[in-house]
């Protein structure tokens, strides 16, 4: 099992926003991917807009594909056009 950490900084104001698309994009996943275990949103509290997704995939395959799914895509293709204020970063965490 990895776990992954992805790291966003969100627009002021669009907060709300993107925890609703977080939501929505947990319950498809619960479905719709492969490997994944479980995905948690935490937010910053010195920090509003600062948020960091935590989630557990049994393998870093099962992960990569769902980077390259369209699904991903579409989110990420969104994100970057009207929620994001900045690249979103990703770390690997392997689980020993």
């Amino acid at each position: 099992m990895i776990t992954i950490g992805m790291y966003y900084e969100v627009l002021p104001g669009k907060e709300v926003l993107f925890e609703e698309k977080f939501n929505a994009v947990l319950e498809a996943m619960k479905t719709g991917f492969p490997g994944h275990k479980e995905s948690h949103l935490y937010k910053r509290v010195d920090d509003a807009g600062s948020y960091a997704i935590i989630s557990e995939w049994d393998t870093q395959d099962a992960f990569s594909a769902f980077m390259k799914s369209e699904a991903f895509r579409a989110v990420a293709d969104w994100g970057k056009a009207e929620i994001l204020r900045g690249r979103p970063r990703h770390h690997v965490y392997k689980n020993q």
